[in-house]
């Protein structure tokens, strides 16, 4: 036998004349004509070499090749099944992998919206990569992953945004602090103490100068330290205050408190980037799926503006151009 002679179809063909019993009414099961049917059973003993069929009491039956022959194409049929169910759920989002890159920051609010979306689908591989800005712009530089968070987006040219959560910076001192309990606090106050700053180039840092240059402000004392974390600790040891983002303080910070100052929270908002020139995975774009319709399940109402049905709309619209 010469195996390469041996076809998808006709496998499929033999394979319903013998779950049928017949010709004819494999032949409409397939939506082929008689003729056809036929042939392709001609075409299929010729290249095994060996009858497949013979007739019993008024219907077609396997021969003892033909049985081993239809176990055989049944577990190669079954395999294309399974792989067709396969190919359902990956474009589907439900299985496959993705990465994502996020800021710093980012990573006190995407976890809300990971966990649950993992146990939803646990099949799907998801990495995830954490650095600062200028490390997250690299791999953005790179396409290096399939979506991004910022909440500063790098240039759109080559990509769409759609924003998700509000990311309000606030002005946060230590409990104890004579600005503490204030109903009202000035920024003239605010910036004639120390303040723990980010680097230069991290989002909450290009925000907050760029508003203090709007406001004709200038910084008085300050001290550079390398995370969020950092910062919140420092605050709460006294050695400053510090504008940070909302999510960064736990749910509960009894050794900090959010200053009543005028003119914050500064508004920012996370966003999902994806980029034009990449094609995004099934899994990705099931995990935007995702987020757009749980999003209010997994975060504070009050931090919502969720944009992503607009995002959701702009990748199909370029998928189908594709």
């Amino acid at each position: 036998m010469n195996s390469r002679h041996l076809t998808f179809r006709l496998l499929q063909v033999y394979a319903a004349v013998v779950g049928a019993g017949s010709v004819s009414e494999a032949a409409r099961r397939l939506h082929l004509t008689q003729p056809t049917v036929s042939q392709q059973l001609k075409r299929l003993a010729e290249t095994v070499g060996e009858p497949l069929l013979e007739s019993r009491q008024g219907r077609l039956a396997p021969t003892e090749a033909g049985a081993e022959l239809y176990r055989a194409s049944r577990e190669v049929l079954g395999r294309f099944d399974d792989f067709g169910d396969y190919l359902e759920a990956l474009r589907g989002g439900e299985r496959g992998r993705f990465s994502i890159a996020l800021v710093n920051t980012a990573q006190y609010v995407l976890p809300r919206l990971l966990g649950p979306y993992s146990q939803a689908f646990p099949e799907v591989d998801v990495t995830v990569h954490i650095g600062n800005r200028r490390h997250m712009l690299t791999r953005f530089e790179r396409q290096e992953d399939d979506l991004y968070v910022f909440s500063h987006p790098p240039s759109l040219a080559h990509a769409v945004a759609g924003r998700f959560l509000r990311n309000p910076l606030v002005a946060v001192a230590p409990r104890d602090h004579p600005l503490a309990g204030r109903e009202r606090v000035a920024m003239s106050e605010l910036l004639g103490e120390r303040m723990l700053l980010r680097e230069p180039g991290s989002a909450t840092r290009m925000l907050f100068d760029s508003w203090l240059q709007e406001q004709g402000l200038t910084l008085g004392p300050t001290l550079q330290m390398a995370s969020n974390e950092a910062i919140r600790v420092g605050v709460a040891s006294g050695m400053g205050l510090a504008v940070l983002s909302e999510h960064v303080l736990p749910s509960e910070h009894p050794d900090l408190v959010i200053l009543p100052v005028a003119g914050l929270p500064l508004e920012s908002h996370w966003q999902f980037i994806v980029r034009r020139d990449r094609r995004l995975s099934h899994a990705a774009l099931g995990f935007l799926r995702f987020a757009e319709g749980h999003l209010g399940e997994c975060v504070e109402s009050r931090f919502l503006c969720n944009e992503l049905a607009g995002l959701l709309g702009r990748l199909e619209v370029a998928d189908a151009a594709s």
